[in-house]
């Protein structure tokens, strides 16, 4: 397998626009080879995606999915450009899908990594540091393995993130990049909500042994 080089990666990511992690992923499948690389993206529909994701998206949709039995609930926005765009089969085929990679994700709470709040990251490198399993490793040793857990912890909370539950092999942030590429403009997640049936609601939860006792000593 041919060696990628960061040279070549940028050289492909400005003839495209695509991501750096996507053009590495594109020269590592077409062998080094920038024209079959290239072909590639715009098969998955990837270049020129991120040339767009600048541009303003202020139009779109809100989309809803309610689960089999009524239990799971999600509405999510979800931006483009234009309100033609908003109304075609593939960009209302994104939002059903995103609404539903939300219900199947209970344990997803943002769009994106970036969306986390510091004080999150800090709750979770303090509750890594004190893991039994760090105790008498080198300081260093000790920081570099919090920052990978930490890291993977932040992406499990991050939509974008997840791998798309129609097809593992790319994630909810690649599905939207092809679908910005096939349509020709800038597309967004801006934000969700997750219903869940009876969440939050404290359920008194009754001894029935206890009950039985009590009334047979009242008898």
């Amino acid at each position: 397998m041919a060696e990628i080089s960061a040279k070549l990666v940028k050289e492909l990511r400005g003839m495209t626009g695509a991501g750096m992690m996507d053009c590495k992923k594109a020269l590592t499948e077409s062998g080094g080879d920038t024209t079959k690389a290239t072909e590639w993206l715009r098969q998955k529909g990837i270049a020129t995606a991120e040339k767009k994701s600048g541009r303003t998206a202020a139009e779109g949709a809100i989309g809803s999915y309610i689960h089999t039995g009524a239990r799971v609930g999600v509405l999510v926005e979800v931006n483009c450009e234009t309100d033609f765009v908003a109304r075609g089969d593939l960009f209302q085929d994104l939002l059903r899908n995103v609404a539903m990679q939300i219900a199947a994700c209970p344990n997803v709470e943002f769009v994106s990594t970036a969306d986390i709040p510091k004080e999150v990251a800090e709750r979770e490198k303090s509750i890594e540091m004190g893991r039994d399993d760090l105790a008498g490793k080198p300081e260093a040793m000790k920081v570099k393995i919090v920052e990978g857990r930490i890291g993977k912890r932040l992406k499990e909370l991050a939509l974008l993130e997840q791998p798309f539950i129609k097809d593992s092999a790319i994630t909810v942030e690649e599905l939207v990049k092809q679908v910005a590429g096939k349509i020709g403009e800038n597309v967004q997640i801006r934000r969700f909500t997750r219903y869940t049936l009876g969440e939050g609601i404290e359920v008194e939860q009754s001894d029935f042994a206890a009950e039985v006792a009590a009334m047979t000593i009242s008898a």
